[in-house]
C-alpha cells in the first residue's frame, strides 16, 4: 500500500496577528481530522510560517510526494505564479520530491453557502427582495482574478432571492468600498449587505468592515450592515480535502464545481444529471454535411442573422 501524498496548504500571508493565527488553526485541524495523513502549512509572505519551512517540515517526516492546495478563493498572482515558483525552488532544495498542484477554492457552492448563512445572520429574517448585497473582494492587479468575483457574485445571486449582488474591492482594483456603497444606493437599495469574500479575520477584511461603517455614518437614511468572513467552517475543511483529492487523481475539472448539471444550484435543482444536447450551427462548418442535424431526443435551434 502506497503512502498518500502529503497535503501542504499554501496561504496568503497577513499582517495580521490573528489572521496569521486562524490559517495556522485550519491546518491544525485539518490534520487533527485526517490522521495519517500529514499536513502542513505555510505562507508566501508576510508571516511565518514560510511555505519553505512547511515543506522542510514535511520532507522531515519523511515525505517525498505531496499536494499543495492554495488555501484562496481566487487564482490571482499568487496561485498563478508563487507558490508554482516556490514549489519548484523546493524541488531544487529537496531532490527527489514531487508534488501536483490543486485550484484554487472558490466559487464553490459549499462557500456560497456559507456566504449565504452570513448574510442571514445579518439580516435576521428580513426579506431578501429589499436586500442588496455588496460583496467585496481583496482585489487584484490581474482582471481575471477581479472577474471570478464577479462570478461569485452571480452565482450568490442566482436563485436567492436577493434584490442583487453588487461588487467591489478593497484594494488594487475599483470599484472600492465607497463606491460599490455609492453604486447600491444609487441602484435605490434602501437595505445594504457588505458581505466580506475572505477566509479568515485580517486586516484587508477589518478595512472593509471600518469603510462601511464610515460610509453607513454620512448615508443615515440607509440600513447598512457588515457580514462576517466565511471562517473555517466544516465546508472549508471539506472543500479542501476536495481539492487535495481533485490534486491527487489529477482529475483538475474545467467549471464543474457551479455546473448546473452537476451540482444542484437554488433554483435549478431539475436541472441535474440531464443529459447534455449538443446544439446545431447550421453556420457551422463542421455542419454542412448533414451531419449533426438528428440528435438522439435533443433539440435543435437556429440562429437568427
Amino acid at each position: 500500500m502506497t503512502t498518500p501524498p502529503a497535503l501542504l496548504i499554501a496561504g496568503h500571508g497577513t499582517r495580521d496577528d490573528a489572521g496569521a493565527e486562524a490559517f495556522r488553526d485550519f491546518v491544525r485541524e485539518l490534520g487533527r481530522r485526517h490522521p495519517g495523513l500529514p499536513v502542513a502549512g505555510g505562507f508566501i509572505e508576510l508571516s511565518p510560517p514560510p511555505l519553505g519551512e512547511a515543506v522542510a517540515e514535511l520532507v522531515g517526516q519523511g515525505v517525498r510526494r505531496f499536494a499543495a492546495v492554495p488555501l484562496m478563493l481566487v487564482s490571482a498572482g499568487h496561485a498563478k505564479g508563487d507558490i508554482p515558483a516556490a514549489l519548484a525552488r523546493e524541488k531544487e532544495r529537496h531532490p527527489g520530491i514531487s508534488y501536483t498542484y490543486g485550484r484554487p477554492l472558490g466559487p464553490h457552492p459549499a462557500l456560497l453557502g456559507v456566504l449565504e448563512r452570513r448574510l442571514e445572520e445579518v439580516l435576521d429574517g428580513t426579506d431578501r427582495a429589499e436586500v442588496t448585497v455588496l460583496l467585496v473582494g481583496r482585489g487584484s492587479t490581474d482582471p481575471d482574478a477581479n472577474a471570478e468575483v464577479f462570478k461569485a457574485a452571480r452565482l450568490l445571486w442566482e436563485g436567492r432571492g436577493y434584490a442583487g449582488v453588487e461588487t467591489a474591492f478593497v484594494s488594487l482594483a475599483a470599484p472600492d468600498v465607497p463606491s460599490g456603497l455609492d453604486r447600491c444606493a444609487a441602484l435605490g437599495a434602501k437595505r445594504i449587505v457588505v458581505l466580506p469574500y475572505f477566509l479568515f479575520t485580517g486586516i484587508l477584511p477589518d478595512r472593509v468592515r471600518r469603510q462601511t461603517e464610515d460610509w453607513a455614518a454620512e448615508h443615515p437614511g440607509l440600513d447598512v450592515r457588515s457580514a462576517d468572513v466565511i471562517g473555517p467552517e466544516p465546508e472549508l475543511l471539506d472543500l479542501v480535502m476536495e481539492r487535495y483529492e481533485e490534486a491527487v487523481k489529477g482529475d483538475l475539472r474545467m467549471n464543474c464545481d457551479s455546473c448546473v448539471y452537476r451540482i444542484a444550484l437554488p433554483g435549478f435543482e431539475d436541472k441535474v444529471g440531464l443529459p447534455q444536447q449538443p446544439h446545431f450551427h447550421p453556420d457551422d462548418d463542421g455542419h454542412h454535411h448533414g451531419h449533426g442535424h438528428h440528435h438522439h431526443g435533443g433539440h435543435s435551434h437556429s440562429h437568427a442573422h
